[in-house]
């Protein structure tokens, strides 16, 4: 047998969705860091079927607008591809600097589709560590007069009802006329969830059986997250990792409480080597009927339910949460998360590319993080043909010329379907006259 796996001691539980090694050592003190996205494959690079040069030619480029980005990685604001942008940035982590020691490739890629779909919109950058640092980053975005805010991160063990507060952030957004953007997750593959109603010797039972194996492409750190509802909050659920061999098997980690959110949940992180690896939620001995939700934004299980895998900020219903779609295959990327949210609303407003060249990611920016930066870009092009356009009316254009890509209708993976720049920019322009 191999050394026993080793704890990664982070409290992380902010998300950035895309394809790199998992950064939960790096900010040590946020609510979740997500920057594995499980089994979405190889990541070769696409071009974007809609011509963005045709709408810059027409003077359309996002001048006048500005667009706030908070990315839980930091940016290089020096970087050629959003430099000329860059109006203001602002640290509210332990790093004093948007730079965080160099480790930025995700925000600043984020920011770089931003630059790319809007490329005369000003960018205000702000990254932080902790829940209380991400309030303080849109609360000066907010101050510094963005018209769009672009959150390229996702927040794990919160209700999903958009009553979480790091989802209630949205509303002051839209509060002071803002258009907020968020992707809904890559946990599709990473989800499972369902009632506490029938245990086996204190065991939650999974459709299999009380284990519950993990995959993955090769990924050696696992992230976990189990939560469960308010109503049963007085009691206790824990994941429990194992490891086996097929003959033996011995018990690797156990999930532990994560308090900083005020929502009943535990988390556990570990280092994996080699062998296999199942999860056993125990619980009470009797059925509760609590609603468990267990996620994992870095391994897919044996048992998941891709159906409400969306995640906070995207949960709120003031934000426009964006999906991510694979133009290569033309489809949604299978693990890009699904609605409904759990009080019933559709979740995924519509779906964007992604796997399109990026800063720092030239093979290609892969996640529903991609999809979110080229919907506010987006977003700034249509407030620079009307100003005057409030967020609810900019969701509205987009999702009313977005090409219908799943089931017929609005559907809980893509939305109204995939964002189409060119006609939704003419329309607006021919309703602005």
């Amino acid at each position: 047998m191999g050394r026993r796996p080793r704890f990664v001691l982070a409290g992380v539980g902010i998300g950035v969705l895309a394809v790199t090694a998992l950064i939960a050592v790096l900010a040590v003190t946020a609510p979740t860091v997500e920057t594995a996205t499980a089994g979405t494959g190889s990541t070769t690079p696409v071009v974007s079927g809609e011509d963005l040069d045709a709408i810059h030619d027409s003077g359309i480029t996002g001048d006048g607008v500005r667009v706030g980005v908070v990315d839980v990685t930091g940016f290089d604001p020096g970087h050629e591809s959003i430099e000329s942008q860059v109006v203001a940035t602002r640290s509210f982590g332990r790093d004093q600097s948007v730079r965080n020691a160099g480790r930025h490739d995700h925000g600043t890629a984020a920011a770089s589709l931003v630059a790319r779909v809007a490329p005369d919109a000003e960018l205000a950058l702000a990254t932080f560590d902790t829940p209380r640092g991400y309030h303080r980053a849109v609360r000066w975005l907010l101050d510094r007069d963005v018209d769009v805010i672009v959150a390229p991160v996702s927040f794990y063990g919160t209700p999903g009802d958009g009553s979480a507060r790091v989802a209630r952030v949205a509303e002051r957004a839209r509060a002071e006329n803002v258009t907020f953007v968020a992707p809904t997750g890559n946990l599709a593959r990473g989800h499972w969830d369902g009632e506490y109603d029938d245990p086996s010797d204190g065991k939650l039972r999974f459709s299999g059986g009380t284990r519950n194996y993990l995959r993955s492409d090769g990924a050696t750190e696992l992230t976990l997250w189990l939560s469960w509802d308010r109503a049963h909050a007085a009691e206790t659920y824990r994941a429990s990792l194992y490891w086996t061999d097929g003959n033996r098997t011995q018990l690797i980690a156990r999930s532990q409480p994560y308090e900083r959110d005020g929502v009943p949940n535990q988390r556990l992180s570990v280092q994996l080597e080699g062998g296999d690896y199942f999860v056993v939620v125990r619980g009470p001995s009797d059925a509760t009927g609590a609603h468990l939700e267990l996620v994992s934004p870095t391994h897919r299980f044996q048992y998941d339910d891709p159906a409400g895998s969306i995640t906070a900020p995207a949960t709120a219903d003031d934000v426009l949460a964006v999906g991510a779609y694979d133009l290569r295959r033309d489809r949604p990327e299978p693990f890009s998360s699904r609605g409904p949210t759990t009080d019933g609303r559709t979740g995924v407003d519509v779906v964007a590319p992604d796997r399109l060249p990026a800063a720092q990611r030239p093979d290609g920016f892969v996640g529903s993080s991609a999809g979110a930066p080229y919907v506010g870009g987006l977003a700034a092009l249509l407030l620079d043909v009307d100003p005057s356009r409030s967020p609810t009316a900019v969701e509205r254009a987009l999702e009313r010329h977005a090409r219908d890509v799943g089931r017929d209708g609005v559907d809980m993976q893509t939305g109204h379907g995939l964002v189409r720049p060119a006609p939704t920019v003419r329309a607006v322009a021919n309703d602005t006259g």
